[in-house]
């Protein structure tokens, strides 16, 4: 299956990847790639419970999906720069804080669980699409919620700043459902309202609240339900808008490990392996979009290219 259509930045990107370790020196810098040699420090945006894509393990170290793609990122921005001595920083960061953090040049590139929308694409950029998720929830099954239609009257939570809160908002309104919406500050505190029982239902994408459940202490307590009249959502890293050097440079690093297969190896790494320090393996096979997407690296925010 072939996407629908490359975005003008996918299809340079994908020409200029092997220019992407070893690029022109002569050409001027501009933007993050600037700031990074003027200040000597690169700043990623880590994410502490968005497994398995950013979370901090035992030892207090990042780790994750995305934390590695960002990892083969630093090496390229240090290639780029002659910077081998580059101090790389980390720091957290929120579904309500990565925007303003990005725009405003705390940091450089999220390394988290980014929903890549036209709406947000009026604030920042994106990557090349790493993940294409389907919006779900999360019950105790004991509570016997099947369908959205079943969380009429319930009180429902989302994470402050997802993308979720208000596509679950939008579909109160429209099938008259008369949820309480509530937000968590994070995906870990939203989870943990339905495992108090604060909540009936916690809404977010598939692979967030799968892994929730699967690193909780009684995994088989709950259900995880696709909320199928909900678009998808193709999920990449986010960069300062009007930057094309910088997002060159990410976008060929990561076309370059789409052609070569080392994206799938992460995947399986990620989302097919055990965990460290949680100790689970979430068994989840990749999806025939997210190949897609990476047979035809799209940057695209529109859900329609990824039917």
């Amino acid at each position: 299956m072939v996407l629908k259509k490359i975005t003008a930045c996918a299809f340079i990107a994908g020409i200029m990847v092997a220019s992407a370790s070893t690029p022109a020196f002569s050409e001027e810098l501009t933007g993050t790639l600037k700031k990074i040699k003027d200040t000597g420090v690169m700043t990623l945006g880590v994410r502490e419970s968005s497994i398995p894509f950013s979370y901090m393990d035992s030892n207090q170290t990042y780790q994750g999906y995305s934390i590695d793609i960002c990892n083969k990122i630093t090496e390229a921005v240090k290639n780029r720069l002659g910077m081998q001595e580059l101090e790389v920083k980390t720091l957290p960061i929120t579904s309500s804080t990565r925007i303003p953090l990005t725009v405003n040049g705390t940091i450089d590139i999220t390394c988290g669980s980014d929903a890549n929308n036209l709406e947000r694409q009026k604030q920042v950029a994106f990557t090349m699409t790493t993940y294409v998720g389907h919006t779900a929830f999360v019950a105790k099954k004991a509570d016997n919620i099947q369908t959205v239609d079943d969380l009429k009257g319930k009180t429902v939570v989302s994470t402050s700043g997802s993308t979720d809160v208000k596509l679950i908002a939008d579909l109160n309104k429209q099938r008259d459902l008369g949820m309480k919406i509530v937000v968590g500050p994070d995906h870990m505190n939203s989870f943990m309202m339905v495992d108090a029982g604060r909540a009936t239902a916690f809404v977010m994408t598939d692979i967030l609240v799968a892994s929730l459940v699967a690193s909780s202490k009684n995994p088989d307590d709950y259900s995880v339900r696709i909320i199928d009249s909900l678009p998808v959502e193709p999920w990449s890293l986010m960069l300062r808008r009007d930057d094309p050097q910088f997002k060159q440079l990410v976008d060929g690093v990561l076309v370059d490990a789409f052609k070569s297969g080392e994206m799938k190896d992460l995947y399986k790494k990620w989302f097919q392996s055990t965990l460290p320090s949680l100790n689970v393996n979430l068994n989840i096979p990749m999806s025939r979009r997210l190949e897609a997407a990476m047979a035809s690296p799209t940057d695209s925010g529109d859900p329609a290219d990824y039917q």
